[in-house]
């Protein structure tokens, strides 16, 4: 989460102080209400577009920046973020370029007084310049399209498929947003940093927007496959799918994840791989029934279906710098787990490792699987029914576990569960680098 924070944070503080060294030149002071607006209408349309630029770009899932940010997981939340804040940094634009508008055809402020037009610019830019009817309307529209679609991506209950398909149409609106900043931006900010920065934010958030239109999004690192084994838990509804794959794959470490999609109009969905890389072309995804699609998998899915797997992703990889580590799975959180489990079967020493599996619907066939699995990989293991036990707690982890601080503690499971334990554990003395976790909500 600080590596996220971090990105959010510096982006906007880096073009607000370029726009400052850029603005700072050409206006001054604000003797006048007009010339305020022109800025703060000029202010808020570069943070827009810059942090639209950013979240268009990481949609396409680019690898290279995985490790810089701490995993696919990490890079979707801070394209969340980046929505939101696109959201609200355009709606602050929005009002400082309409509301002024309306107060004057209300005879609430007086119009601005028209200059000259012998100061126009000459060239290319100053033609662009020259749009600004098309180029507001334009950009009122597509905001005003935008911000719909966000807000449809942030409401969970909007069904998955539907949010698959309504997201991609962000792209098309970026391209039309990055018209209106090209045309409406004042010419002479594209001969400063500011707008050098901005020039190469538009040119990655076009290339993205141009792979996620022609439908090429992880194209690269696509397999396709075929479903040759099915397991479902009743209990707490676990559905494993094993799949051959009839392609290359890269080879995945314990712990990363994938994108798999069993319809093509349901689009993929990241799953969790629970079986470890034996170069052998089978991969396996424990799939929870959390959702209308998830569920109706063990129903529609059989042996034989194609599938198209991408990845692997993710950053979820066991790389602690401590000789001992502390597992905490809630839920299907822990099929990372398993994989690693897997890795390790078979080892000839005992491992300084803890398995905590938290669970409010246990199923006594996958939790047998599990323990044979913890068994042959030689760690603890500590199976916690909330019904039996009550809900894990920090000070019960401390307690199993004594010599805690001198372990790295890896967390997968519900996202306010692993908050508070992170909290507090951190509040007692534990590193907060030291504390991992998967944020495996892509919304």
């Amino acid at each position: 989460m600080q590596r996220i924070r971090l990105a959010l944070v510096t982006l906007f503080i880096t073009v607000t102080l370029l726009w400052l060294a850029t603005a700072g030149g050409i206006t001054g002071g604000y003797p006048r209400f007009w010339p305020l607006r022109a800025d703060m209408v000029h202010y808020s349309g570069a943070l827009a577009i810059s942090a639209m630029s950013v979240a268009i770009y990481l949609a396409i899932r680019p690898q290279w920046l995985e490790r810089l940010l701490g995993g696919l997981d990490k890079s979707y939340r801070l394209h969340k973020w980046l929505g939101i804040g696109v959201l609200v940094v355009s709606t602050v634009h929005w009002g400082w370029a309409q509301i002024p508008k309306w107060l004057v055809g209300l005879g609430w402020l007086a119009a601005p007084a028209r200059r000259g037009a012998g100061k126009a610019k000459d060239g290319l830019l100053g033609w662009l310049h020259g749009q600004r009817g098309f180029a507001e309307d334009i950009g009122e529209w597509a905001f005003y399209v935008a911000a719909l679609l966000i807000v449809l991506a942030l409401i969970k209950q909007f069904p998955y498929r539907w949010f698959f398909k309504t997201h991609r149409w962000l792209a098309l609106v970026y391209l039309v947003l990055a018209v209106h900043s090209l045309m409406l931006m004042p010419p002479a900010y594209w001969q400063t940093l500011l707008g050098a920065v901005i020039a190469v934010l538009l040119i990655g958030g076009t290339f993205a927007a141009t792979v996620s239109l022609l439908r090429q999004v992880g194209r690269a690192h696509q397999v396709v496959g075929r479903v040759d084994g099915l397991t479902y838990h009743p209990d707490n509804q676990v559905l494993h799918v094993n799949v051959s794959l009839e392609g290359p794959w890269p080879g995945h470490k314990p712990g990363q994840f994938a994108f798999a999609s069993f319809e093509e109009k349901e689009g993929p969905h990241p799953f969790s791989l629970s079986s470890a890389w034996q170069n052998d072309g089978k991969l396996s995804f424990a799939i929870k029934g959390l959702g209308d699609y998830t569920r109706r998998l063990p129903q529609t899915l059989r042996n034989g279906d194609a599938v198209t797997v991408e990845g692997p992703y993710g950053c979820f990889d066991f790389g602690g710098h401590k000789a001992g580590q502390i597992w905490v799975a809630g839920g299907i959180g822990v099929a990372p787990f398993m994989s690693r489990l897997q890795a390790l079967a078979g080892s000839n020493t005992d491992n300084t490792i803890d398995l905590f599996y938290c669970t409010s619907a246990p199923d006594q066939r996958f939790i047998a699987q599990l323990q044979a699995l913890a068994a042959s990989a030689r760690i603890r293991l500590h199976v916690q029914v909330a019904r039996e036990h009550g809900r894990l707690t920090p000070d019960q982890i401390r307690q199993e576990v004594p010599d805690w601080l001198q372990r790295d503690v890896w967390f997968c499971g519900p996202a306010r569960f692993g908050s508070k334990l992170r909290q507090d554990l951190t509040e007692h003395g534990l590193p907060a680098s030291d504390f991992h976790q998967e944020l495996f909500n892509m919304r």
